[in-house]
């Protein structure tokens, strides 16, 4: 009798008193504690302070709010950023929402899993992943895989309770495993954190991983800060001496200058450049299928020299496909990966378009003989499965061939069902002809069962020759790692089930397998040229793992679990290296796989799905969890989820950490330049006896507008075409000897270029102050919008590149100037002390600042044999 199940009015009491059926997120973070963050990583936030203070003790109250205000920008431009992300990422974790089916009110209806309720009463299937512990009622041939839980890959038998009140471990299910074969209704006992597997997940620590990229630019920030202030001291003891004697005025006049080099040297934008940078980025790997769990490891992906990959799921696509067929005294080939049914039946070479005669009843047979299901996805021939992922083989391959369930007209009456002892499935078919008997099992124990043989368009008896054949050929392909099946049928002369599998006719065998998927050879390729070392680690025994790397072209020596489990730490580091793949290997043997690549300094990447994969995850710089089929545990400890679980979409994902990290490099020479500008344009202007070119408002001014938009259009500059082609970085600086020289070059010509316009325009034009500082604003931002399109790349000339290269950097140099224009000719230019000067003065500003562009194509001319700026830039790496 089938059980009611819960009404929705007990279902909605239970979710009011247990809650959603979910593992918490292991990590949570408030907006608050963002906001403390973002004031206590970001450094610029105290010097910007200090100079706030000092602005309103000399009476220059407006400097002081427009500081005021930078700090307020700054912080709230970094939190918005970084919750934003933090949402985002939230919302790209539940792009993959698990189903179940459930009994409420007598009927069978799909569910969001995380809406079970304890007292909900489940049906599993084979190949279905358990959603909450439970208890089992009915039972019908029933193992499950509890590997995610211990680590074991042994099966296991369970059986159903004889009392809802007294059960053991054999009568219950839990969550996070799979049915591996038969079915069962289970009643929910556990659901969430109360769980077996909630507890375990409750039990890791997730504590945040370093962010290095942070400490790099902090450590630039500070360096940048003790330049300033050794320059503020110098210049301001060489003003104190020449105005001597001591005044008031003349201490004003010594600490605006003081404040105006403070200034100019604090990089105030850094931060929020390099948050939405990586936000941007982290978008464009989810569109990859690539969903980045926590943002800080974004640039630490582009390090990576070592991708250790798990075999099934992830170099495979974990779903059996059918290979070959032998039958009708020939192999036929077939194409296609996984569960998508395109491909073809080859004879040879040639295609067999239409399967007819014994193929297409062999296909026939692989499809009623079936408790297995396929849905269609929606999208191009790709299908969900539900059922043993051998027995989903088997209806894709009819798949291919049009062959479908739904179409076939029968009626199945009977059924003798698989048992791993028996290891034969046969049913009773009524059709429109009679009745027909059709069965599948492992070829030796089918064959007992045969009499007779379907070749060449005739049914003849089976001789011993035949069968030796058929054992032959068997033995071939599981030489090559195929799983087999033969395929038998009959006409039923009597219903009778002792007599089902007696007298049969063989009609063939099918070899299936996990196959790589296609795309992983190509990524495999790429990240040979990257200067990337992949391993590949698997449950399966050495054959194996050996026939699928030959397959992918990755080669290397092997080490089985049991080996490894007699070497210690210090010898397994010495060896690691030259294993390219790890056999019969659990999950434990993965964390000390990573702490031996890490004790050779190697920047490891590894994979897991399990549970028991989460420790190995968190010891890795890059923890890689499956989006598909991993676990809730994994992906929470994880850095990085694959929506896909596939290799290739990892590789894709250190190809954009290598762009991101270029783009940081590039917008951070270009910012840093433009700060060394500014602080040169006041010092050697106070040194060689001009007055002070630039007022500290007016430097605010272009680090946040013109700096800080032209940066962050850096931070989007699409990648190059041959980023994989060189070796990893191995944790390298991001300012190296080659890019502090181009910083050099860039801000002493733009120093140099604004200080002639401003002592031109004061001393040969006889202009006032208040304009020549206003030139000298536009020369140096047209500068900074000129030296922008410089750094779009550090190979072509800027005349070789399409001019919406990079589009934003187009959008940043048309808004920065609108807004100078508004600072100019509006009402504001009583604020920031500017004077509405004539175009004259804009050409001669936009003229002298085309030097900069002259002087970097010039030097990239010149090291083109030496690939570019590039090259040089990477030299050191």
């Amino acid at each position: 009798m089938t059980p009611k199940g819960l009404t929705e009015k007990e279902v909605k009491k239970r979710l009011k008193k247990y809650g959603y059926n979910e593992i918490i997120e292991l990590l949570k973070v408030s907006p608050l504690q963002i906001l403390f963050r973002q004031i206590k990583k970001n450094f610029i936030i105290y010097l910007l302070f200090v100079a706030m203070l000092i602005s309103f003790f000399v009476g220059e109250s407006v400097t002081a709010y427009a500081i005021s205000g930078v700090i307020v920008v700054v912080i709230s431009v970094g939190f918005v950023q970084e919750y934003r992300a933090e949402k985002a990422i939230k919302a790209l974790k539940q792009m993959v929402v698990p189903i179940s089916i459930v009994i409420r009110d007598g009927k069978e209806k799909e569910i969001l899993s995380k809406e079970i309720v304890p007292g909900d009463i489940v049906i599993l299937r084979s190949g279905e992943k358990i959603p909450a512990d439970c208890i089992i009622l009915k039972e019908k041939e029933l193992i499950v895989n509890e590997s995610v839980l211990t680590g074991e890959s042994k099966e296991i038998k369970k059986f159903a309770v004889k009392s809802e009140k007294n059960y053991k471990d054999e009568n219950i299910v839990f969550m996070g495993t799979f049915v591996v074969n038969g079915k069962c209704t289970a009643k929910v006992i556990h659901t969430g954190m109360s769980t077996q597997f909630g507890k375990i997940a409750g039990m890791i620590s997730t504590a945040e991983k370093e962010l290095p990229l942070q400490d790099k630019i902090n450590t630039i920030i500070k360096y940048m800060t003790a330049i300033a202030i050794s320059i503020s001291v110098l210049t301001g003891i060489i003003m104190l001496i020449r105005g001597l004697p001591f005044s008031y005025t003349l201490l004003v006049e010594v600490l605006m200058v003081v404040i105006a080099l403070s200034v100019s040297a604090f990089p105030e934008g850094f931060p929020v450049v390099l948050i939405t940078t990586l936000a941007s980025g982290a978008y464009r790997m989810a569109k990859k299928n690539a969903i980045v769990n926590r943002m800080s490891i974004i640039e630490t992906l582009g390090e990576t020299t070592i991708i250790c990959a798990d075999k099934t799921g992830t170099i495979t696509k974990g779903e059996m496909t059918v290979k070959k067929i032998f039958t009708d005294n020939k192999v036929i080939d077939i194409t296609g990966v996984g569960y998508e049914a395109t491909g073809d039946f080859l004879d040879g070479k040639k295609k067999i378009n239409v399967p007819k005669g014994i193929l297409k009843l062999l296909l026939k047979t692989a499809v009623i003989c079936n408790d297995s299901r396929i849905e269609r996805k929606g999208t191009d021939k790709e299908y969900h499965s539900i059922g043993s992922p051998t027995e989903v083989a088997l209806l894709i391959m009819a798949a291919k061939a049009g062959i479908f369930m739904e179409d076939l007209k029968f009626t199945r009456t009977e059924e003798i069902p698989f048992t791993s002892k028996r290891k034969l499935m046969s049913v009773l078919s009524k059709e429109n002809n009679g009745k027909y008997v059709y069965a599948k099992g492992a070829p030796e124990i089918l064959l007992r069962r045969c009499e007779f043989i379907y070749e060449h368009g005739k049914i003849i008896k089976l001789n011993e020759k035949k069968r030796k054949k058929i054992l032959s050929i068997n033995k071939k392909l599981t030489s090559k790692e195929y799983r087999t099946l033969g395929l038998a049928y009959k006409k039923a002369d009597s219903v009778d089930k002792n007599d089902f599998e007696s007298n049969l006719i063989f009609l063939g065998i099918v070899g299936m397998e996990d196959s790589p998927r296609e795309e992983v050879r190509g990524a495999l390729s790429l990240c040979k040229t990257a200067g990337i070392k992949v391993k590949m680690i698997t449950g399966d025994n050495k054959d194996t793992a050996l026939a699928i790397a030959k397959q992918i072209n990755l080669k290397g020596k092997v080490l089985e679990g049991k080996d490894l489990d007699k070497l210690t730490d210090d010898e397994l580091a010495k060896i690691v290296n030259e294993i390219a793949i790890f056999a019969r290997v659990v999950p434990e043997h993965k964390l000390r796989i990573v702490k031996a690549l890490k004790a050779n300094n190697e920047i490891v990447t590894m994979t897991g799905d399990g549970v028991n994969d989460a420790p190995a995850l968190k010891e890795a710089h890059i923890g890689v969890a499956m989006g598909k089929n991993g676990t809730d545990v994994s992906r929470e400890a994880a850095d990085l989820t694959l929506k896909d679980d596939n290799f290739s979409t990892i590789v894709s994902a250190v190809s954009e950490g290598r762009t991101i990290f270029s783009n940081i490099r590039k917008f951070l020479t270009h910012q840093l330049a433009c700060n060394y500008a500014e602080l040169m344009i006041i010092f050697i202007g106070i040194v060689i006896g001009l007055p002070l070119p630039l007022l500290a408002l007016q430097i605010l001014f272009m680090n946040l507008i013109t700096d800080d938009l032209s940066s962050l259009s850096l931070g989007f500059n699409p990648p190059s075409y041959d980023v994989m082609n060189v070796k990893p970085r191995k944790k390298s600086n991001l300012i190296n000897k080659n890019l502090f020289i181009l910083l050099a070059i860039s801000g002493s010509v733009m120093a140099v270029g604004t200080l002639s316009v401003f002592y031109f325009t004061l001393k040969i034009l006889n202009q006032e102050i208040v304009v020549a500082r206003t030139v000298a604003l536009i020369t140096l931002i047209f500068f900074e919008i000129a030296d922008v399109f410089n750094f779009r790349s550090f190979r072509y000339p800027v005349h070789k590149l399409p001019f919406f290269a990079n589009k934003y950097t187009v959008y940043a140099a048309g808004l920065s100037i609108l807004l100078t224009i508004l600072v100019v000719y509006s009402p504001l230019n009583r604020v920031f002390e500017t004077a509405s000067v004539g175009l004259f003065y804009w050409l001669i500003a936009f003229a002298v600042s085309l030097i900069i562009i002259i002087v970097f194509d010039i030097l990239k001319i010149i090291t083109k044999k030496k690939g570019g700026l590039t090259n040089l830039v990477q030299r050191e790496e």
